[in-house]
Parts: structure tokens; C-alpha cells; sequence
């Protein structure tokens, strides 16, 4: 039978350097590598149970809504009226103000869309008015076909998104303007003159120069 022998070779320089691995550096260097491991496994464990909890306290925490005016309640004034009350119920910091405009109505035929747009800004007590702002648009739809007892179809939606809103089904989330606000800041940042900042529903554009002033 034949024997094979394992032999292991190793530098002279290493040996005169005393850079040959002991078997108790191995073992230092184990132990670490598997703290390593522990402490980052106990960090997510810790992060997935801390966003489990915050996302059941939010569940638990019913949706904000008003009571909604019915149709034969309804005009335009009252409206602006109880978009502004809802937005008011909304948790967000105070340094935020906002106020409704009543755009306009648009006859569809079987029912009218009253427009509104909730704009937003962050004054500071440097900067007293605000250079950059946001909005939110609303719309009241008042069919012509439902009794005046019907409540009125409300649905918005945020600047920059797609996704279409109503009252009471999605809980409002301030980091919406935050996002807004800031990459409008990112785009004026750019070296050009003039920027094209946003494109309304309406299709109105709003030119600002270097340094955010309208300029048209």
C-alpha cells in the first residue's frame, strides 16, 4: 500500500518575520469573524423587529378622515372649505403652511370636477417667505345623477406622483413635501440659467432663473 505524506512548506522570510500564522492568531481571527457575524445578524434582527412594531402601532392607529359634505350641500366655497379642514387634520411639522386655491369646474356632462390645488411651503425666520414650494391637487366630482344625499367624490394627488388618493385610505406621510421640496433645491443646484422646474396638470411651466426666482 502507499502512503502519501502531507508536507507543508514554508518560507524562510515568513519564519524570520514571524509572519506564520500561530494557531492562536487562527483562532483570535475565528472568534472575531464569528463576532462579527452575531453583531450583524442581532442588528437586523433588531432593525426587522423595530419596523415590525412601528408598522403595527401605524395599523393600529386608525386613518384620519372628516365627514364629507353631500352633493346637495355642495358649492364650490364649501369645498375649499372642507379640503383645507381635511388637510388641516394631517400630522406634520409646524414650520408647514398651506392654503387652498379653487381652481376651476370642468363639465363632463354626467357630472362636473370641481378643481383644487393645496399649496405647500416651509417659511423660516431667515427666509420669511419661501423660495420653493409644492402642491397637492384635489378633486371634488359631483355627479348629476346621484341623490343630494350622496356624499362627494373626493380623490387628490401629490406633486411629482402618480398614484391617486382618497380621503381615509392612505394614511399622509410628510416625507411626500420633504421629497418635493428637495428636488426642486437639486435641480436649481444645476449650472444653468434657467431651469424648467415643473409641469402642472394645466400644462402651465414655471421657469425659474440660478437663483429660483420666477423669471417669465
Amino acid at each position: 500500500m502507499s502512503m502519501v505524506k502531507k508536507v507543508r512548506i514554508v518560507d524562510p522570510k515568513d519564519v524570520a518575520s514571524g509572519s506564520t500564522p500561530t494557531a492562536q492568531e487562527s483562532t483570535v481571527k475565528s472568534e472575531a469573524s464569528d463576532n462579527n457575524y452575531i453583531n450583524n445578524l442581532a442588528s437586523d434582527i433588531v432593525t426587522d423587529v423595530l419596523d415590525e412594531a412601528v408598522f403595527y402601532l401605524e395599523a393600529m392607529k386608525p386613518i384620519k378622515n372628516i365627514k364629507w359634505i353631500t352633493h346637495g350641500d355642495f358649492t364650490a366655497e364649501r369645498g375649499r372649505q372642507q379640503i383645507s379642514q381635511f388637510v388641516s387634520s394631517w400630522e406634520f411639522e409646524d414650520r408647514w403652511v398651506h392654503w387652498t386655491d379653487y381652481m376651476r369646474r370642468e363639465d363632463l356632462g354626467h357630472s362636473f370636477l370641481y378643481l383644487y390645488r393645496v399649496h405647500w411651503s416651509a417659511p423660516t425666520a431667515q427666509r420669511p417667505v419661501s423660495r420653493l414650494s409644492t402642491y397637492i391637487d384635489f378633486t371634488v366630482k359631483i355627479n348629476k345623477n346621484k341623490p343630494p344625499e350622496a356624499p362627494i367624490d373626493v380623490s387628490y394627488i401629490m406633486e411629482n406622483q402618480v398614484l391617486l388618493q382618497r380621503p381615509g385610505k392612505i394614511r399622509f406621510r410628510e416625507i411626500w413635501l420633504k421629497e418635493a421640496i428637495e428636488s426642486k433645491y437639486i435641480m436649481l443646484e444645476k449650472p444653468v440659467l434657467k431651469t424648467v422646474l415643473s409641469i402642472s396638470p394645466t400644462i402651465s411651466i414655471l421657469m425659474l432663473d440660478k437663483d429660483g426666482y420666477e423669471n417669465v
